[in-house]
């Protein structure tokens, strides 16, 4: 009885280490990654946009993970767009 006592004890003393330790390798390091882009029609802005959210992830060592997003605004003669997306490691 008291063996296992002692084994219930230890179980739950290591316990913690365990998860500490399996928690940065099944965590996955992801961000939203953004650009934006300006052009005379909202095609171009979107274009310009896309561009330049491939350079941020491409420069930042990771990989696009789901839907684009697309904020589009008219201002006086041209269009500005932010182009978001989910990017993990």
């Amino acid at each position: 009885m008291a063996r296992i006592h002692r084994l219930v004890a230890v179980a739950f003393a290591a316990a913690p280490l365990v998860a500490v330790a399996a928690t940065p390798s099944l965590a996955k390091k992801c961000v939203m990654a953004g650009g934006e882009g300006t052009g005379v029609t909202t095609d171009v802005a979107k274009f310009m946009a896309t561009a330049a959210l491939n350079n941020s992830i491409a420069g930042a060592g990771l990989k696009a993970a789901g839907d684009i997003k697309y904020d589009c605004k008219y201002e006086v003669v041209v269009s500005n767009c932010t182009a978001k997306q989910r990017a993990c490691k």
